[in-house]
């Protein structure tokens, strides 16, 4: 059975006491770490005798779901940690990815390499390019985590809530970070650096090198602070606009040093832009979850990706998820774990991130309809 979702304003019902989000005890433990169970099981591509539901859900969901700015969300640790514990308390049987993800939205690395950022109260940080030309790359440098940017700030946080999170009887077992093409293209603006794959290949490889070196830097930095993590995610939509030649020569190099630096980790990739190029590649390059695109069907997505890749989607996160009705999100996720057709490695989710204004009773509805099919499937058995 669901939990029902409460309808109490959560910036108001919080700090009058009416809900206690600190008094979840054994129980939160035990489903955060059968959660993460599962996510592994995903990874190994294990039948499982269920649907798992998970979601990527991050600042441009969190503040106003639970009734804060945006801006609140970014500069106290305590309305953060207190905003995440509402979600989990919200939906106890929805997986959230990464999971206690401290980011400015795409600000947090391309930070590290000097791009200014505006902040606004109630929507997403804005990224200025921090070089014009590939003239400038030379200028450029491996940020240090623990003083560059805004990074050292995601890991003061981390520092302060994780035993916090850690008493409240959930895990923090994946670490985060924008993607090499992403970085990239925040650093030096999306249309220059498109550009440049094609007219300075030498520069391109040069900044793609050493924002990949940075990755590894920033990953392995934040699972220093927070000791347990077994998993990774990487996100890069940028990945996804260039051709399959493009592909193999400035992409595929560079995300297989990230992700083969991580072996024995679940490797979760998120891309959702409409193009299949990298999709033939994601087992070669040690991806284990890839949440893609609502534009592809999963039945034709797993042709080209092969046995080897847990699928996480792919229900339309805009004009379903965040626009439909509770009845259409049912009917949408019910086409996708159909489309999936029984196969092992599948995980029912958006496809892409969890879109802002997104109601509670839609994402309640993508459970009830992975609920009904595995109630379904093993009472026909």
């Amino acid at each position: 059975m669901l939990t029902a979702i409460k309808t109490v304003p959560f910036a108001n019902a919080v700090w009058a006491g009416k809900i206690n989000l600190f008094e979840r005890g054994k129980t939160a433990k035990i489903m955060n770490s059968q959660q993460w169970n599962i996510i592994k099981d995903c990874a190994a591509m294990k039948p499982l005798g269920k649907v798992p539901v998970a979601l990527i859900v991050d600042s441009p969901w969190i503040p106003g779901y639970t009734g804060i700015t945006t801006l609140d969300y970014f500069t106290s640790p305590e309305i953060w940690l207190k905003a995440n514990l509402k979600v989990i308390h919200d939906f106890p049987d929805i997986i959230f990815l990464p999971g206690f993800w401290v980011e400015y939205g795409m600000a947090t690395e391309p930070s590290g390499f000097g791009c200014k950022i505006s902040f606004y109260e109630n929507n997403l940080p804005h990224v200025y390019p921090a070089i014009n030309s590939v003239d400038e790359i030379s200028k450029l440098y491996i940020p240090n985590p623990k003083t560059d940017g805004l990074m050292p700030f995601v890991l003061n946080i981390y520092k302060q809530i994780k035993d916090r999170v850690s008493q409240e009887g959930h895990l923090i077992k994946v670490v985060a970070s924008r993607g090499p093409f992403t970085i990239a293209s925040h650093v030096m603006g999306l249309t220059n650096f498109l550009v440049n794959i094609k007219i300075e290949p030498e520069s391109t490889h040069k900044i793609l090198k050493l924002i990949t070196e940075f990755i590894i830097i920033w990953l392995e930095a934040q699972m220093d602070v927070l000791k347990e993590v077994e998993g990774i995610m990487i996100l890069d939509d940028v990945a996804g606009f260039i051709s399959r030649d493009d592909f193999i020569e400035f992409a595929y190099p560079y995300f297989k040093k990230i992700f083969s630096t991580y072996s024995n980790f679940v490797k979760i990739y998120h891309n959702d832009t409409d193009n299949p190029v990298p999709y033939e590649f994601l087992g070669e390059l040690g991806v284990n979850i890839f949440n893609f695109t609502h534009l592809r069907n999963i039945s034709d997505v797993r042709k080209i990706v092969g046995d080897k890749v847990c699928l996480m989607g792919n229900v339309p996160p805009l004009h379903v998820l965040a626009e439909g009705n509770a009845d259409l999100v049912k009917e949408k996720a019910m086409e996708c774990i159909k489309d999936n057709g029984n196969m092992p490695g599948f995980i029912l989710s958006a496809g892409g991130g969890t879109s802002p204004k997104t109601p509670g009773e839609n994402i309640a509805a993508l459970c009830s309809a992975a609920e009904l099919f595995s109630r379904d499937i093993n009472g026909s058995k």
